[in-house]
């Protein structure tokens, strides 16, 4: 599961950050996603749902759903 399609208020861990334009692994690395973090999607848009409030940690961020596609989560998300 990736963190676009991630329940909202569902809490998961970082697994990895998948392929993606380096300037956007780097920033998102600079944020805070990380193995291991816990992460969780706060709000959706409502049109079409983008961008999205995420929090990592203690710091919430908004996220466009192309950039949260390349957060790649535990595959223990969904039962959490």
């Amino acid at each position: 599961m990736t963190l676009d399609r991630l329940p909202l208020r569902l809490r998961a861990t970082i697994r990895h950050l998948q392929e993606a334009p380096a300037d956007w692994q780097r920033a998102l690395q600079d944020l805070g996603f990380v193995p291991g973090e816990t992460v969780q999607v706060l709000r959706r848009a409502a049109l079409g749902g983008d961008p999205l409030v995420v929090q990592v940690g203690a710091s919430r961020f908004a996220l466009r759903r192309a950039e949260a596609a390349c957060v790649a989560l535990d595959g223990d998300a969904a039962a959490r």
